[in-house]
């Protein structure tokens, strides 16, 4: 009798778990874009450990914060969030800091965030050419904050960026600069091909950071060549 006792406990906790788990799927959607409010264009970033948006769901105490990761193009999409009000700010960007702002999210809920990003790439180029792939490019300073350092990046992935490269060059500047002046960055491809025979093709992404707390690495897309 104890045991069968026992037996129907364990049954009736199962149902009232069951039941108190019971809720409905999250059926709200938010998606949009970082578009730079000078150029218009898309603000790129870094997939890993790059701009992430902070979304602090009211009505609970204390409040769980969420993080949605922005993709390398500068979109953004979450389509399991409850609808509700949230508090909404991106953090750890690659652009100067904008405020948070209260956002009621439901089905479909689109939101673009001007921003302006701390460095812009002018007029690059890719070549590829007797084994070395050649980058050429300008930085223009949207603000204060000089350049601390220019990159060119190699990945098979279109992922690429610094925290995702197979082989990268990298130089210092840690200065202001004009938008006349032009840089050079160079790969070795072939003085490197145990990394590169490892693919047919490979992407590469031209980049510089700010001299800024926090700042990420500014880019253009990635072009692929087949080496």
């Amino acid at each position: 009798m104890k045991i069968s006792f026992y037996i129907f406990c364990l049954f009736a906790v199962g149902l009232l778990s069951c039941e108190l788990d019971n809720y409905d799927a999250p059926t709200a959607s938010f998606s949009g874009q970082f578009i730079d409010a000078q150029t218009g264009a898309l603000v790129e970033q870094d997939l890993i450990n790059g701009t992430v948006i902070q979304l602090a769901e009211h009505g609970y105490d204390p409040v769980g914060l969420q993080y949605l990761i922005v993709k390398n193009d500068g979109t953004f999409e979450n389509k399991l969030l409850f609808e509700n009000t949230y508090t909404v700010q991106p953090v750890r960007g690659n652009f100067y800091p904008v405020d948070a702002q209260e956002l009621k999210i439901g089905t479909g809920t689109v939101m673009d965030f001007m921003v302006t990003p701390y460095l812009r790439i002018i007029n690059p180029q890719i070549n590829y050419l007797d084994g070395k792939v050649t980058a050429t490019f300008s930085v223009e300073q949207s603000g204060a904050s000089n350049v601390r350092k220019i990159g060119f990046f190699a990945h098979p992935n279109s992922v690429v960026g610094q925290p995702v490269q197979m082989f990268s060059v990298e130089k210092d500047l840690n200065r202001d600069v004009t938008v006349d002046e032009v840089f050079t960055l160079v790969i070795d491809v072939a003085a490197n091909s145990t990394i590169f025979g490892k693919a047919d093709d490979f992407y590469f992404r031209i980049g510089a950071i700010a001299n800024a707390a926090e700042s990420k690495y500014n880019y253009v897309s990635a072009e692929r060549i087949t080496l």
